[in-house]
């Protein structure tokens, strides 16, 4: 047997007590968990962004009469394509 399986079938017995894990590795993990949540959270703001460009940018490719039917003139598309990303 190797010794994790030693230690493991030890501690099911009763024999040695269980060991409890360290503040370090805990901590490694929050860390991780942080970091990938951080991630995501940057992912989404990147997807959202390139979302709003695309919608932005649709907005020239449409013609004056399907703008109006919006409610948008062809100045207004113009000015909402230009705002900068994060507006």
């Amino acid at each position: 047997m190797r010794h994790d399986h030693i230690a493991a079938t030890q501690c099911l017995a009763g024999t040695i007590p269980a060991l409890k894990p360290t503040a370090r590795a805990s901590g490694t993990t929050t860390i991780q968990q942080s970091l990938r949540a951080q991630f995501n959270a940057a992912a989404g703001w990147i997807g959202r962004q390139m979302e709003r460009r695309r919608s932005r940018r649709a907005l020239l490719e449409m013609t004056d009469d399907q703008l109006k039917d919006i409610g948008l003139s062809r100045g207004e598309a113009y000015g909402e394509f230009s705002r900068r990303l994060w507006d």
